[in-house]
């Protein structure tokens, strides 16, 4: 039976923060997604080939790359206006919820930061029920959202914890480079949505899902103790 890896040295101490991303890291929402690029692609006259390797990436951030500043705010409003009006077949992932249960019993400040609106991180977590802390910092809290550092900075700032002292969970290689410019002490990424490679390059350890990941969360801080996959 082969040994586990041993952790790097970033994640060989204890976290007094946990900030999550929500959509592939939390809830499974990509079908949803695709399906309502699709159509705001087919309104908007663009090919959807120019989405990939989007993920990640604000919709106000992906749309300023896509079309004329005379077209993106009605482009902007109407992403907005599909996605939070179809929320069909989202689920909770594998451990998220017993994850973000353990954190709030440990004390842990937690927070979700994610790339959706504020309307869009209400509908799909009003959708799923899922348990989730009191702070939740969307694109519609900053100017510049991920790949931007500043919903990560503003994350930690909530919590009244330093960056550095903040262990990041993500799926996107977007989220972890906005992490890491953020200064986030540690920074786990989840295989829900990309590849192992691809985040291997940014995360500091690629876990299956967070069902797979394993944590002591105690006396409100957090260590990561390793993966089982």
């Amino acid at each position: 039976m082969s040994q586990p890896e041993p952790l790097p040295d970033a994640l060989r101490r204890s976290f007094d923060a946990v900030l999550l991303d929500m959509d592939g890291t939390l809830i499974d929402s990509i079908a949803v997604v695709e399906r309502s690029w699709l159509r705001w692609c087919e309104e908007f006259g663009v090919d959807p080939a120019r989405l990939v390797g989007s993920h990640g990436v604000t919709a106000e951030n992906l749309i300023s790359g896509l079309l004329p500043e005379d077209r993106r705010v009605e482009a902007f409003a109407r992403i907005r206006e599909i996605e939070s009006g179809d929320v069909e077949g989202i689920t909770i992932l594998p451990g998220a919820a017993e994850l973000l249960q353990a954190l709030e019993a440990a004390g842990v400040p937690t927070a979700i930061v994610t790339s959706s609106t504020d309307d869009l991180a209400e509908a799909r977590l009003t959708a799923t029920r899922l348990p989730h802390p009191e702070v939740v910092v969307t694109a519609s809290d900053v100017l510049r959202g991920k790949p931007f550092p500043d919903p990560w900075l503003l994350g930690a700032e909530r919590l009244g914890v330093a960056p550095a002292d903040c262990l990041v969970v993500e799926d996107a290689v977007a989220g972890l480079q906005a992490a890491r410019a953020a200064g986030c002490g540690g920074l786990v990424a989840v295989t829900t949505t990309m590849q192992r490679a691809e985040l291997a390059v940014e995360a500091d350890l690629v876990t299956r899902d967070l069902a797979a990941l394993r944590v002591d969360a105690v006396d409100g801080t957090c260590r990561v103790l390793g993966s089982d996959a």
